[in-house]
């Protein structure tokens, strides 16, 4: 096992956690710091949690899951960023208006660390046919996810104060777009 590789493997897991972040700062300009903590935590854990259920799950599971991986996330994501995209307008006497949704709620969090983790459990399959230590792999992709998420949040929050709540509605799309990269990264 190279601890570079992992590295790199928890890095390249961290971008969907980083842009779904960054949307939640765009969200949620006002994001104190301990509920940005709390969002990084339940993105860290379905990050690491993943990775060691596709270690435990083994190879008749993959075969199963690898197949629809993509679809499921996909699917997840789309539906999250047209429901954030829907509710941030609402039509008022032909204006639109900006609404403050809670679009940290306990359900869209769990839906965002599901979805954006998924990749996370065919990579735990290869880690156990790997022989990757996995306490060590985990704990690597939990700091890595972490650290992302909360600098992606910050990020959307300096990018939402300095362009207003037009914003808002830029966050749904990068969600339809990170979960149509998932689709078309394994379609093509």
């Amino acid at each position: 096992m190279d601890l570079v590789v992992i590295i790199l493997i928890a890095l390249s897991l961290s971008f969907d956690t980083f842009a779904v972040s960054i949307s939640i700062g765009l969200f949620d300009t006002a994001i104190k710091f301990l509920r940005a903590v709390g969002f990084a935590m339940v993105m860290t854990f379905f990050q690491s949690l993943m990775p060691f259920l596709g270690w435990f799950a083994g190879v008749k599971v993959e075969k199963f899951i690898k197949d629809y991986d993509h679809w499921l996330a996909f699917i997840l994501l789309f539906i999250l960023g047209i429901k954030m995209v829907y509710e941030s307008i609402k039509k008022n006497n032909g204006d639109i208006k900006y609404t403050n949704q809670n679009y940290l709620s306990f359900t869209n969090i769990i839906w965002l660390g599901i979805a954006t983790s998924i990749d996370a459990f065919i990579v735990g399959l290869s880690f156990g046919f790997l022989q990757f230590d996995i306490l060590l792999s985990i704990v690597i992709i939990g700091f890595v996810t972490f650290i992302a998420s909360m600098l992606g949040m910050l990020l959307g929050k300096k990018i939402g104060n300095r362009f207003g709540k037009k914003m808002e509605i830029a966050g749904g799309l990068i969600l339809i777009g990170i979960g149509l990269k998932i689709l078309f990264s394994h379609i093509f």
